[in-house]
């Protein structure tokens, strides 16, 4: 049964915390991230699919989302992206406490996916960490992506919409899409799942000047030399549909994959779904996707 409580960010906002446990003796803890201009509550159904398969499950919706969001896509001030990590960390301290003595894993989709892998930098005492959704950046493109959200928060602009790099990062996500009813059909096949999206007031919204300079900084902790600190004995699992812009349609996701080879991760699996969009956890096929997860954690409790 879902719980409901709030718990207080390093910046002192409340932020909402959402609790799925399961019923009996749980196998482990997945501790649920979630992406760009969206919210907890959309991961209701994967909650309740892990609790079958013997999880407990928790997560926290991010500064600058949800109905507590004092301004929709900011972070803060300062050191936003910081922030984020370490609200990241609050979470799994509150559910470890919870739910002692069990295995945790740490998912995160899009850009929680980010949150996640920088966090797994700094924290190699996670038993597994699942990267949904994710996507590979150039130095050149957060380069200047970082100089566009500078520029705008020069001339006052930082906590307002970032117009620019909300058209770039958004404008060819359905490019692949054949004959798209919605701005927003590239994240899944399954209709419902886009129309409620489209109709959730509390997704889709742009992120502030702020929000993408401190995601860029974010992403920059991610290059390939950085990656020496990431625990080699971390088991790590990605997953991504094969027609994910924001993954290249596989090929972002497979360099994200061979960087983490390269930096010696020893158990690392790679699962690219033939047709699948963004959100595989909302996908036609969600079941499967949902079953090889359970599949892959249950392998490693």
């Amino acid at each position: 049964m879902l719980q409901e409580t709030t718990i207080r960010s390093v910046t002192g906002q409340e932020l909402e915390l959402l609790c799925w446990p399961c019923e009996g003796q749980a196998k482990g803890l997945v501790q649920l991230v979630h992406g760009m201009a969206e919210h907890m509550h959309r991961y209701d159904a994967t909650a309740r699919a892990l609790n079958a398969a013997g999880y407990h499950v928790v997560g926290h919706t991010h500064l600058g989302h949800g109905k507590l969001a004092k301004i929709k896509g900011y972070f803060a001030d300062e050191g936003g992206w910081e922030a984020v990590l370490s609200d990241t960390h609050t979470v799994r301290r509150w559910a470890q406490e919870q739910f002692p003595g069990v295995p945790c894993f740490l998912l995160g989709h899009s850009m929680g996916s980010f949150v996640v892998r920088c966090y797994a930098l700094r924290h190699g005492d996670l038993d597994g960490l699942i990267i949904s959704g994710t996507g590979h950046f150039e130095k050149p493109i957060l380069t200047a992506g970082s100089i566009i959200a500078a520029v705008q928060g020069l001339f006052g602009g930082a906590a307002k919409p970032c117009k620019l790099l909300h058209t770039m990062n958004f404008s060819a996500n359905n490019k692949t899409v054949e004959n798209p009813r919605t701005e927003c059909d590239w994240l899944t096949r399954d209709a419902e799942q886009v129309e409620a999206y489209a109709a959730d007031g509390l997704c889709g919204f742009m992120f502030t000047a702020k929000a993408y300079a401190d995601m860029f900084d974010g992403l920059k902790m991610l290059y390939p030399e950085k990656l020496s600190t990431m625990n080699k004995d971390l088991p790590v699992y990605m997953l991504s549909g094969d027609h994910d812009p924001v993954g290249a349609n596989g090929a972002g996701v497979r360099k994200v994959h061979d960087e983490l080879k390269a930096a010696g991760i020893k158990d690392l699996t790679l699962k690219l779904y033939e047709g699948g969009r963004h959100e595989m956890f909302n996908e036609v096929n969600r079941q499967q996707v949902w079953a090889d997860l359970a599949a892959w954690l249950d392998a490693r409790c």
